[in-house]
């Protein structure tokens, strides 16, 4: 699973409608596997992002190059350091294997060979 992936995941459990994003991370296997930069992609993307929940992501994997503070995304110039920095972190940081735990209600899913399973049992609902 990408990063970009759980950027836009939250816990859907019954009730669970405060506090459920972003699902913290746990004993997770992280590979990194190489994509072709892509920066019209990023650029599209970068507004969709919570980046709070992103740069808090990646200090739970010890992932200290994003900024506290997103740079202007009103222009084209974004630089192509930071362009470069941030594919790395989205598209080619994988979690293969680990836990996604809700902050509210502590409800673990399960990453297993890069896929998360948000499946809920039916008492969940």
């Amino acid at each position: 699973m990408r990063l970009v992936a759980h950027n836009m995941l939250q816990c859907h459990v019954k009730g669970c409608n405060s506090n459920n994003f972003p699902l913290q991370l746990s004993n997770v296997e992280i590979e990194i596997q190489e994509t072709d930069f892509n920066p019209m992609f990023l650029r599209n993307i970068l507004p969709k992002l919570e980046w709070n929940a992103l740069v808090k992501t990646a200090l739970q994997i010890n992932i200290t190059t994003l900024p506290n503070v997103l740079p202007d995304t009103s222009t084209d110039d974004l630089d192509d350091e930071f362009l470069k920095m941030l594919h790395r972190v989205l598209l080619e940081t994988h979690i293969q294997q680990g836990k996604m735990i809700c902050p509210n209600c502590n409800h673990v899913y399960a990453i297993k060979d890069g896929i998360p399973n948000m499946l809920l049992n039916e008492n969940e609902t």
